[in-house]
């Protein structure tokens, strides 16, 4: 079976019929869950295998944002919190050591508790860099403002996701930290000169080039193209994110239904193709825009099919773990600090 080049997002806590009849007819490469799909463990579990069934793929990714912070979409009272990337930073500054063991006992921690549901990728890490003056989209989800300390905290959330068989999905490329607007309502543009985007946003990235999948950034920088955000710019996809950041894993849009971009979905699906991702994504649920977002998303070929090939093999089995043991561990060293 031939899958499409979008990942959905459903409605509810179990599929409805239609979303059961548009999974069959055309074949997502992936899912995404919300809150609004999250009610109990048994109830998650279900979901998850029910999309894996109705899609007739046993490997089927299911995604999910749990970062920790304001950014979790599993919760309370059946999830436990954890901390936001700041307070990873914030330790990092003091021991840097620490801080990355931190960040490492976070990511796997959340890992534990994905890998429980069936869940297989994470929409993490960020590799944002905050300025002065940016809107507070990103705020305390940022490990820092240094590139290089980003990067490592950023590698060490990675190897924590990955040792607890959970793939990683980088976050926004080429960067999302001098964003001056929460690009879920409009489109901001950044107007930083390209060698001061090099040392500091694309620096950021670059060590973690070897990822298997990440996600771009709806943010025009006008030094680069000044009509397009990133995640339609075809100039930004090919001569940053591949050839200067050097990323060659699966690219995906942001929510093509985020207000930052324009025209229809079926246009900003065209758009985002064209552009040069490989997979649309579509987070709100709703199968009429879904629609829109099949009809233009192209069957799965070619060098995008073979970077998502990669994408799911990069997937190891999980390491033995003691949940407990960690969560103490963390607890102790976030304590240190407070949490951000």
């Amino acid at each position: 079976m031939v899958n499409r080049a979008f990942i959905t997002g459903v409605s509810g806590f179990e599929l409805t019929d239609a979303e059961r009849e548009f999974i069959r007819a055309e074949r997502p490469w992936g899912f995404i869950l919300f809150k609004r799909n999250v009610e109990t463990p048994d109830q998650v579990s279900a979901l998850v295998r029910e999309c894996r069934s109705v899609a007739g793929r046993a490997d089927a990714p299911v995604l999910i944002d749990q970062e920790g912070g304001r950014v979790q979409r599993l919760g309370p009272p059946h999830w436990p919190v954890y901390p936001a990337g700041a307070a990873f930073g914030a330790l990092y500054d003091r021991d840097s050591q620490l801080g990355l063991a931190a960040a490492r006992l976070s990511a796997s921690l959340i890992a534990a508790d994905l890998g429980a549901l069936g869940i297989t990728v994470d929409c993490l890490p960020l590799a944002d860099v905050p300025v002065e003056g940016a809107d507070a989209v990103i705020g305390n989800r940022a490990y820092g403002t240094d590139p290089a300390k980003v990067a490592a905290i950023a590698r060490a959330v990675t190897d924590g996701l990955e040792q607890g068989g959970i793939l990683p999905v980088l976050k926004h490329i080429p960067g999302h930290g001098r964003a001056t607007a929460d690009t879920h309502f409009r489109l901001p543009t950044v107007d930083t000169v390209r060698s001061e985007l090099e040392r500091t946003d694309f620096a950021a990235f670059r060590p973690l080039a070897d990822l298997p999948m990440a996600m771009t950034a709806h943010v025009v920088f006008s030094a680069l193209d000044p009509a397009q955000p990133a995640t339609t710019s075809a100039t930004i996809i090919q001569q940053v994110i591949r050839d200067g950041i050097g990323f060659q894993g699966l690219l995906m849009s942001d929510d093509v239904s985020m207000n930052a971009l324009s025209g229809s979905i079926a246009e900003r699906t065209r758009a985002i193709i064209s552009a040069g991702c490989d997979m649309v994504l579509h987070c709100n649920g709703k199968l009429d825009e879904m629609r829109e977002v099949a009809r233009e998303a192209p069957e799965l070929t070619g060098e995008a099919l073979e970077r998502a090939k990669r994408a799911l093999a990069a997937r190891k089995p999980p390491l033995p773990f003691d949940r407990l043991a960690a969560r103490a561990e963390l607890d102790g060293l976030i304590g240190q600090v407070g949490t951000a």
